[in-house]
């Protein structure tokens, strides 16, 4: 299944503009190779930089992106409001663990990867928890990618999310009503992944190395337990805190039936403002040491961008990151607690948390 956009592969769904379309227009699809060659890894694709192709209007064109944009540089798909320090070589793997963390280790189960059920008569909220999954609240600039070949992951099967249906006006200002159910049928989208693509995309075999015990050192800083702290509270600093974990030193076949999940929930945030915080989980390293996406102990960052309308707007969401893999790279499957440390990077002065646990989610069938 593959729901959204880039990297490894970039698929753009343009409609045939070579004609007045019908309510059931005909979709091509522009596959990009990014990501696969060393020169042109994760740059912004030609195809949006011309403001004509073949003398016609081009209409994925935007008339006020930032130049300073364009020129040609590594993007960071973890910013966090600054540029890091950092060579192209270190950039393009943190990249490469991003996309691997966000699909993969975050999205292994049913409901971090599709999100929680949404119903009629639930209170609307915009993306808060339930019904955002990680892999929407993380990096938007992946194939999401649905492994079936992985255990417990199934094709959603649920008739009111399958029939459930949106209306959009196409580019002639006609409405165009679009299902669930379609949007899951590769055949439909006119896009498939090549055969041998857990070979060739470089993203799907860029897990975190395991970190090295000689590296690691016990903390002497008295950490509190979540049980010790009064939630909510403001994120405008470092958090670190202890949270107890439902089951230690679990057997492959426990993995196998369900994901243990840090949850991060009611975190609330002014909706017109660049917001992230990055999450680390069993950080023993020492002091002063700088922590990266390739790095084991890195969980993943929430990150939500401005929806300036020249207002304050408030928003409410959550956030979900898979452990079962970090555990075992960082050598802490048998520990009772694990620490959990959230690091603002832009947008704190009014980001609030209101609560971490920790849980063992089942892997099922939607």
């Amino acid at each position: 299944m593959a729901l959204l956009s880039i990297p490894s592969l970039v698929p753009i769904f343009l409609r045939e503009n070579t004609r007045k379309v019908d309510r059931r227009p005909d979709f091509r699809v522009t596959i990009l190779a990014v990501g696969r060659t060393s020169r042109n890894i994760m740059r912004i694709p030609e195809m949006f930089v011309p403001e004509t192709i073949n003398g016609k209007p081009n209409s994925l064109y935007d008339f006020y992106r930032n130049a300073n944009h364009i020129k040609e540089r590594i993007v960071d798909l973890d910013f966090g409001g600054k540029d890091k320090d950092i060579s192209d070589e270190v950039q393009k793997a943190c990249n490469l663990s991003t996309v691997y963390r966000d699909l993969v280790r975050n999205g292994a189960d049913t409901i971090s990867f599709f999100g929680g059920e949404y119903v009629a008569g639930d209170s609307p909220v915009g993306n808060s928890d339930p019904s955002v999954s990680s892999v929407e609240s993380g990096s938007h600039t992946a194939v999401h990618r649905w492994d079936l070949r992985l255990p417990g992951h199934v094709e959603p099967t649920e008739p009111d999310w399958l029939n459930a249906s949106y209306v959009f006006y196409d580019e002639n200002e006609e409405l165009v009503r679009v299902y669930n159910k379609d949007s899951v049928d590769l055949g439909k989208l006119k896009y498939n992944y090549i055969e041998n693509s857990r070979e060739v995309f470089p993203w799907l075999k860029s897990r975190p190395g395991k970190r090295s015990k000689s590296l690691q050192f016990e903390s002497t800083e008295d950490v509190k337990t979540v049980d010790q702290i009064k939630f909510p509270v403001r994120l405008n600093k470092i958090l670190k805190v202890r949270v107890k974990r439902p089951a230690v030193n679990r057997s492959e076949e426990d993995k196998e039936k369900a994901n243990e999940v840090l949850l991060i929930k009611g975190i609330k945030y002014d909706g017109d403002k660049f917001v992230k915080f990055d999450v680390f989980v069993n950080d023993k390293l020492k002091d002063g040491e700088v922590k990266t996406p390739c790095d084991p102990e890195y969980a993943g960052g929430f990150a939500q961008i401005p929806h300036n309308d020249m207002k304050s707007m408030f928003m409410t969401s959550s956030a979900r990151f898979g452990l079962n893999e970090l555990l075992e790279d960082t050598n802490t499957e048998g520990e009772e607690y694990a620490t959990v440390t959230l690091v603002p990077r832009t947008g704190g002065e009014k980001l609030i948390v209101g609560q971490i646990k920790i849980e063992l989610v089942r892997i099922h069938r939607i």
